[in-house]
Parts: C-alpha cells; structure tokens; sequence
C-alpha cells in the first residue's frame, strides 16, 4: 500500500510540474504580447564626422593636413599602419528609419593632399532635410499683416488728437560720448 501512495504522489507531482510549464508557456506569450503592445523608447545614435558635398568640394590637390582637418573635422580613425590615409566614417541610427552610413577616405603623399574616395555625400540641406523627415518645403507662416487685418485694430489717439501708431519723437541730433572725459 505504501507503494501505491508513493507512486501516486510521483504522478500528481508530475501532472503539477507539466500543468506549472505549460502554464509559463501562456503566461510568456502574454508577456510577449504585453512586450510588443508597450515599446521603449529609443534614442538616435549619431557617431562620427558629417561631411558634406561642400566640403569635399573644397578639398584641393596639394593642401595640407592642417588644412583638410579645419575643412572636414578630426577624422574619425588614423591608423599608424595606414599614415598616408584618413577615414571619415558618419552613421546615424533612428528609430523606425533605415540606418545611414558614410564613408569618406582621404589620401595623403607626405603632407599633401593627394585624392578622396568614398561615397556620394549629401549637400548640407540635404541632410537636414532628411533630419527633419520634410516631405517637400515646410509651410511660412505670414509674417505681415494685411490692410484687413489691420483695419481691425484702429489707431489709439492721445487727448490732443495726436496718432500713437506713427513714432512722431523726434531724432536725436547728437549723442553723449561713450567715454567720459
């Protein structure tokens, strides 16, 4: 009998343990779902060095290294194998929009600038267009009133009748010195 009460409470344990998994199973699918309906939030990574079409156009044969570096930035990885060569590398990761990745490799003989190779770099408006995600121009609002509008809010008089809409002080003709004597 004591064999029987054992080998029961083993096939109750064993229904718990398999109820209790299956149970975890529902119960991540929840969490998942959970999981997916509540995002966090992510944040844009921008790493690098942007360079423009501008400036790569204004990169000269024969400048010098001092003179790339005020024109493009400090560049993201010299190399002491590679000493005759600069890498601008840009990345921009946002979310829900495919990452960007630029590349811009300058080349040196010596001290002067020999050549650049990389990829078809972004004007500037550019860029900041597809920062801004504008489809097109934004909207101006109006920054002068019309006739109509301004019929709207008639002219303060003064107890002599005078207009206050026009500056009617006078100009000065002279100025104190900036410096006393």
């Amino acid at each position: 009998m004591h064999v029987q009460a054992r080998s029961r409470a083993g096939l109750a344990l064993t229904l718990a343990i398999a109820a209790a998994l299956a149970g975890c199973n529902s119960l991540d699918g929840a969490a998942h779902r959970v999981a997916n309906a509540v995002t966090p939030y992510k944040v844009e990574v921008v790493q690098g060095n942007f360079v423009s079409k501008e400036q790569v156009e204004a990169l000269q044969p024969g400048m010098s290294r001092q003179q790339i570096r005020d024109i493009l930035g400090t560049p993201l990885v010299t190399s002491v194998f590679h000493s005759d060569r600069w890498e601008y590398v840009f990345t921009i990761k946002r979310p829900g929009v495919d990452p960007q990745v630029r590349k811009l490799t300058v080349f040196f003989n010596g001290d002067s600038f020999a050549r650049a190779e990389g990829d078809e770099m972004p004007s500037e408006s550019d860029f900041v267009a597809s920062l801004q995600g504008m489809k097109g121009k934004p909207k101006v609002p109006q920054l002068e009133a019309t006739e109509a509008q301004l019929a709207k809010y008639p002219a303060r008089q003064t107890d002599d009748g005078a207009d206050t809409s026009v500056n009617t002080a006078p100009a000065a003709a002279s100025y104190p010195p900036l410096e006393s004597r």
